[in-house]
């Protein structure tokens, strides 16, 4: 009622005197004060365009070009070459200028033609410079040919991120390149050759072969490079679509993913405290994404990766469809929504033209947790609806929630900027116990099924005791995006000693002006509706029971060690995972997925790094005969890492094998052609899915003075009912954070044996250098 009392700006009464007017100056003035932010906000994203479309030309620089070519002509020198007196008539005849006027025109279009020529042809030279990557092929000690010599040159000269925007490289990114069909089937069916006998490989290849001569592939490759040409990437709407958005599963465990504290730190146990650092210190990033004020990743602070996921790093939302779901994403939000104790209120953080300060949010999280009141009938378990089956969610939505109080409620938690969840438990670390970290871990991928906002881009989950973590939907996104604002907020500032919080836990300043009161969220959910909810809760309950995660934290060495063995830390690992699941499953090999991105392209999201390969398997096999000399298992070793290095080098630059072949299979659905090939080459299963998250991205951590700064990461469900999913992040010199999931119900699986089994594979590593 409070909500709608304000917003009555103005009422009227009809007397015998006439009508009578009665203005809410209040009102009136929220009213002008958001028109004038949407407006600065519209200006400052033309400005934005505007910086982008001429960077690194200044508009300054325009009207300098200008001043000195009408000068040079005023005292004699015509810098045009004589274009100006051709250019005279023309001005003279269509634009009415009359002499001496003229000239200065001419002069300034001249001018205006050449500075926007200048700008097209240095962005011309950046893209081809971009699209130039064999300087991968050539790092790390191995010579270095004339052309990347000539190339390292030009970038230093040419491209600078350090006084970049965010998106002012965006349109000098080049496409993804559509690879050579026989190419990817050829690398295709060498990644098979380790996993399948020879009988199954010989099928494998004649249905290569029929793929190929048939015409198939030549038709679907026309069509996917036509596609290439017209669309900024070729894979990702593909990818986001049908990988992500088509799918009915729930999207808890299968699809989310979660990201973890710094576990060595506490900067305050004070619950409401950290979750309005937090909180404070994540609205200003989206203050400065939204300015343009971060600078765009790069690799060597030289080469610009792509920075569109961005984009919808907040106020958006994954909405239920019947068949297929959709991306809601707004420019604007004033508010977050909280949960807490199983009710749902709305908390605004830009509040009379200002934003809240920490302490004023503060006391807005405070006033929840003070706050004893039942949740309404149903409200407790409502976001089991988002861990559900994606059909039933959808129904409901459109049959419970498409007016009155509910479709009020669920527009402030779809249109938030995010949700944050205060928790009633405590989670944390403990070297001594380390099925704490396990719990804490599953508490952040799946909670109790139903204290998790699933569809939202994040749920930031702060505990009781201020340990803090969030929960992330997928496909808007991938982790690297997440591990930034998490690095950016969370590792380099609210952990950082005496930044954000006084001596007694609480966040420093005072209050400024009057703070709002959170609003209780309304919900008048009936029977058939709490029936819903009930059935979906026993959908998730059933799921995440059946999650077995375990958390390896590696200190005895990290990358550090790694890097006195001469192998890249990524390889170091991945043949430790390959040396591990060998020996965890008795002897057998699996097909084996490592996540790599694709930023060096517009619009690049993942592929595929297949790292189960021929040289890693010769090099397993030779470690447990218990035959092979130090000396050839050295050899093995690097022969492996060099591959995978490689493999992984490929996938960054557009060269790997899955998303081509995703994208043929597509197209393949769109013609109604059926190929045995694709169809058997998309439907393996991935038993061991790994990913790295990466550290350090921001270049604002500094390990030398505060070296327990790192963060622990995060991880994800099992892909494979019989597999396992393994996420890590190579954190500091000395430290690994190893995140394995897998399923209860599977008796070949067990993380936390695969998890000693990773400890014992790393050591035996180390151990031959």
């Amino acid at each position: 009622m409070a909500e709608a009392h304000q917003a009555v700006v103005f009422a009227f009464n009809i007397t015998d005197q006439g009508i009578q007017f009665e203005f809410d100056k209040d009102a009136l003035h929220q009213v002008w004060r958001s028109g004038v932010r949407a407006y600065k906000k519209r200006y400052a994203g033309f400005k934005n365009r505007l910086r982008n479309g001429i960077y690194p030309a200044k508009p300054g620089s325009l009207l300098t070009t200008m001043l000195v070519m009408i000068l040079a002509t005023m005292f004699g020198n015509d810098l045009s070459l004589g274009y100006v007196k051709l250019l005279n008539p023309v001005v003279v005849k269509y634009l009415g200028v009359v002499p001496p006027h003229d000239t200065y025109v001419s002069c300034a279009l001249i001018a205006c033609g050449l500075w926007l020529s200048a700008i097209l042809l240095y962005k011309q030279l950046i893209g081809c410079l971009l699209a130039y990557h064999g300087w991968m092929y050539e790092a790390h000690g191995r010579s270095i040919s004339w052309r990347t010599k000539v190339w390292s040159v030009l970038v230093k000269l040419l491209v600078s991120c350090k006084r970049a925007g965010l998106y002012s490289f965006q349109g000098a990114l080049p496409r993804l390149p559509v690879p050579n069909v026989d190419d990817t089937i050829r690398r295709y069916l060498v990644s098979m050759e380790p996993l399948l006998s020879d009988d199954q490989m010989a099928e494998m290849r004649q249905l290569a072969d029929e793929f190929k001569s048939k015409g198939t592939a030549k038709k679907l490759q026309f069509y996917l490079r036509l596609k290439s040409w017209w669309a900024p990437n070729y894979v990702s709407d593909w990818w986001e679509e049908f990988v992500y958005l088509y799918s009915r599963d729930p999207i808890m465990v299968n699809s989310n993913y979660y990201g973890i504290d710094a576990i060595f730190v506490r900067p305050t146990r004070v619950q409401a405290a950290r979750a309005a650092n937090v909180s404070w210190s994540m609205l200003q990033y989206w203050r400065k994404l939204s300015r343009e004020e971060v600078k765009p990743l790069s690799i060597n602070d030289t080469v610009p990766l792509c920075s569109w996921q961005y984009e919808r790093l907040f106020a958006t939302t994954r909405i239920p469809g019947d068949e297929r779901d959709r991306i809601m994403h707004l420019n604007d939000a004033k508010h977050i929504a909280v949960y807490h104790a199983g009710r749902y209120f709305k908390v605004y953080f830009y509040y009379a033209g200002r934003w809240l300060e920490p302490c004023e949010l503060e006391q807005q999280f405070q006033s929840i947790l003070n706050d004893k009141s039942a949740p309404a009938a149903g409200e407790a378990d409502l976001a089991a609806l988002t861990a559900g089956e994606r059909r039933v969610w959808a129904r409901a939505r459109r049959d419970f929630f498409s007016r009155g109080a509910n479709r009020t409620s669920l527009d402030a938690i779809e249109r938030a900027a995010f949700v944050l969840a205060l928790d009633e438990e405590s989670a944390d670390y403990d070297p001594e116990d380390d099925s704490q970290l396990d719990r804490f871990a599953k508490s952040l991928l799946h909670g109790n099924g139903c204290n998790r906002w699933f569809d939202k881009t994040f749920t930031l989950v702060v505990f009781a005791n201020g340990r803090i973590g969030f929960n992330a939907e997928h496909s808007w996104a991938d982790a690297p995006v997440l591990s930034q604002l998490w690095e950016e907020t969370v590792i380099t500032s609210d952990i950082v000693p005496g930044v954000g919080y006084n001596s007694d836990g609480h966040c420093k300043g005072s209050p400024k002006g009057t703070v709002p009161n959170p609003i209780r969220l309304q919900w008048d959910l009936s029977a058939s509706c709490r029936d819903v909810i009930s059935s979906q809760l026993r959908v998730a309950t059933n799921l995440l029971n059946d999650v077995d995660l375990h958390l390896v934290v590696h200190t005895q060495f990290g990358k550090g060690a790694m890097k006195t063995c001469r192998m890249s830390p990524d390889a170091f690992v991945q043949l430790a995972l390959q040396l591990a699941y060998f020996r965890d499953s008795g002897g057998q090999f699996c097909l084996t997925y490592e996540a790599s991105m694709t930023r060096l392209f517009r619009e690049g999201r993942t592929e595929t790094v297949r790292s189960c390969t021929n040289q890693s398997c010769e090099f397993v096999r030779a470690m447990e005969s218990g035959n092979a000399s130090k000396a050839d298992l050295i050899r093995l070793v690097r022969a492996a890492a060099d591959k995978h290095q490689t493999m992984y080098r490929d996938a960054m630059t557009g060269k790997g094998v899955d998303r081509h072949l995703f994208t043929l299979y597509v197209v393949s659905k769109y013609c109604k052609i059926q190929s045995p090939f694709l169809e058997k080459a998309l439907h393996c299963q991935w038993k061991l899915s790994t990913s790295q998250t990466p550290h350090g991205q921001t270049g604002k951590l500094d390990l030398r003075n505060s070296p327990d700064s790192i963060s622990a990461g995060g991880g994800f469900g099992p892909v494979s009912e019989d597999g396992y999913g393994v996420s890590y992040i190579i954190a500091g010199e000395d430290t690994i954070f190893f995140h394995i999931s897998s399923r209860v119900s599977c008796d070949l699986t067990n993380s936390r044996r695969f998890g000693d089994q990773i400890c014992r594979a790393l050591q035996d590593l180390k151990n031959l250098f």
